[in-house]
């Protein structure tokens, strides 16, 4: 019997968007497709009544929801204030989907264990600016794809080739299986960055901000690739790291 169509999670469609600014922002922006507004019951004035007339305008449906729901959903319910909605991003996948499809990309970025929003939203923007094929955002473990992460990505994260998957563990289990070999980006890897050669096909680990790349996703690793810091300091921000990677893999491609 042939397999059952996957039906996507909506975590895997959808970046959710919370607060009345963000919303209606996201309304109002002709190139992103809403999906739905969720508007906590009870809410009333002139927030509400812009949020709906916006979402009306655009053709995008606004349910009312209890504002127990609204907090769940946004999980953060200091800031949600009562309503959110539901962004399609286009490019967001599963990591397997990927995998499986003619035109897998040939890199790829893992992020491991990386949890400070402005970091994530800062890898986004810059590893889609550099044409990046896919960049591996797992469910746990590294920081929510939320407002503060679209923010920093100057609203990138929304187009970005993000693929899902639950752990980076899995992540890397996963890359290995259909034949990439993992390079952790590292301070004191044998192998130098702008050194040698890497392979067209590959998959790279940026590993956290204070704990590198975690034990279960380093025992799968090919290699250590460093960025040579020839001035007195040892280790660079993760995201400033990723830029130098992924600029240094669109030379490399220019070069031929």
């Amino acid at each position: 019997m042939p397999a059952a169509t996957e039906q996507p999670s909506p975590k895997d469609r959808f970046l959710t968007v919370y607060g009345r600014k963000p919303v209606l922002e996201a309304l109002a922006d002709p190139t992103l497709t809403v999906d739905k507004v969720l508007l906590a019951e009870g809410m009333r004035g002139a927030g509400p009544r812009e949020i709906i007339q916006a979402a009306r305008v655009k053709g995008v449906p606004v349910n009312r929801v209890s504002a127990h729901r609204v907090k769940v959903l946004a999980g953060n319910g200091k800031q949600d204030q009562g309503v959110l909605a539901d962004v399609v991003a286009p490019r967001m996948r599963p990591l397997a989907a990927a995998l499986r499809s003619k035109a897998a990309p040939k890199v790829i970025l893992l992020l491991d264990g990386i949890t400070t929003p402005a970091n994530v939203g800062m890898i986004l923007r810059t590893a889609t600016a550099a044409g990046i094929g896919g960049i591996v955002v797992p469910r746990k473990g590294v920081a929510a794809l939320d407002p503060l992460v679209v923010k920093a990505s100057a609203g990138v994260a929304f187009r970005a080739p993000v693929l899902r998957c639950g752990t980076a563990a899995e992540a890397a289990e996963e890359l290995r299986a259909a034949g990439y070999p993992l390079f952790a980006l590292g301070s004191d890897g044998a192998r130098g960055l702008f050194d040698g050669e890497l392979p067209e096909r590959a998959g790279y680990v940026l590993g956290g901000e204070t704990s590198g790349v975690s034990v279960e996703v380093a025992r799968l690793v090919a290699d250590q690739v460093a960025i040579p810091m020839p001035g007195e300091v040892e280790s660079l921000n993760v995201a400033s790291a990723a830029a130098v990677l992924c600029f240094e893999l669109v030379r490399r491609s220019l070069a031929g």
